[in-house]
């Protein structure tokens, strides 16, 4: 896949951001048994102040997406997109965890989260950790990131920019970014809300069974 490389200026300074890095990595894990190599085990704590790991995502489908708070140009494009798809879903996007994982442990406290999240829609959780909790969970999603210094000692990052879907189970069901049209966007979370929706209800039949009759 062709890298996509782009100019952002940050306080008059130009970086450039590798951020082909998406397509990259997730080209490389697109094989029969992708579904399991991408999640596993984490250990974060919620802009609450609250632990979590990835049994708090399970029983709802997710979406996951990495960055940071002093992005410039992906991350609140992408929020923003993810934004105005929960509003379309209307009460069907209570039924989903949309959580924003921050690649820069130095700047983004909980607060910091809060305060930048805050511009976006309530449902959207901030994850902070420490930089080797980070490290586990981005190596278990297969996202990369890196710090990339500018001049006068401030930096920038680089990292994956696509949003990361999972099922209910927590089982990777592909990616979208903000690229894609927010309809598209809308139809493939639906269509997991759905797919849950079917699960549970299957499984309450399975449990009423044995006791039927």
């Amino acid at each position: 896949m062709t890298e996509r490389r782009v100019i952002v200026m940050i306080g008059g300074l130009a970086a450039a951001l590798a951020l082909g890095l998406s397509a990259l990595i997730f080209g490389q894990v697109q094989s029969a048994d992708g579904m399991r190599r991408i999640g596993g085990p984490f250990a974060m704590t919620e802009m609450t102040g609250r632990p979590v790991t990835e049994a708090d995502l399970r029983g709802r489908p997710t979406a996951l997406f990495f960055g940071y708070t002093h992005c410039p140009a992906f991350c609140p494009v992408t929020l923003q997109m993810l934004t105005n798809v929960l509003a379309r879903m209307g009460p069907q996007a209570d039924r989903l965890n949309v959580v924003f994982v921050t690649v820069d442990p130095e700047r983004d406290t909980p607060e910091a989260m809060r305060a930048y999240l805050g511009s976006f829609d309530p449902r959207i959780r901030g994850f902070v950790g420490t930089p080797a909790q980070l490290a586990a969970m981005a190596g278990a999603f297969k996202v990369g990131y890196r710090r990339v210094p500018l001049d006068g000692g401030d930096y920038t990052m680089d990292h994956t920019v696509a949003v990361i879907l999972l099922d209910a189970r927590g089982r990777f069901a592909g990616t979208v970014t903000s690229d894609d049209d927010e309809k598209a966007v809308q139809s493939r979370l639906e269509t997991l809300v759905q797919a849950a929706s079917r699960s549970a209800g299957g499984a309450a039949v399975a449990v009423g069974r044995p006791g039927s009759g």
